[in-house]
């Protein structure tokens, strides 16, 4: 599956500010909740039980909350660089300042891992991340996201 298939340039922020990471989760499900119509605080409530599973940030200054929703179709994703890092309990116990919120299908049949595996894959790329952080607007930002 490739990123463009669930990440519009619309849903892409190059200078976001966040205090912490409740903040930055609260106004990613106020975005994405009208977006995938479901209500933003059940979105809210769904990431915050997932990062109580074990955080999202999986290291390196990059963060992929998700979640799973009968109701999708297809998955949703929105990718923001923060202006400054936040802490987010990444495994590495470093700030995070890239952050894909993923919303994926939860049904037989439906593509459930592969819109998650194509971000963690890009993610994990050095070179990608670098060229993330250096994408001097969301346009550019986007286009480094799904530049394959």
């Amino acid at each position: 599956m490739k990123i463009s298939d669930f990440l519009s340039p619309t849903a892409v922020s190059a200078d976001a500010t966040f205090s912490d990471k409740q903040r930055l989760l609260e106004a990613l499900a106020r975005k994405a909740g009208p977006a995938v119509n479901i209500l933003p605080d059940r979105l809210l409530a769904d990431l915050l039980k997932r990062e109580q599973l074990g955080s999202t940030g999986m290291g390196g200054g990059v963060a992929i909350p998700h979640a799973r929703y009968h109701e999708l179709e297809k998955p949703f994703g929105m990718l923001l660089r923060l202006r400054k890092p936040i802490d987010f309990d990444a495994v590495d116990g470093n700030p995070v300042d890239i952050v894909c919120l993923l919303l994926l299908p939860d049904a037989p049949g439906r593509d459930r891992l592969g819109a998650l595996a194509s971000i963690a894959r890009k993610l994990r790329d050095p070179a990608a991340v670098a060229a993330l952080r250096g994408a001097r607007d969301s346009a550019k930002l986007y286009r480094a996201m799904t530049a394959d």
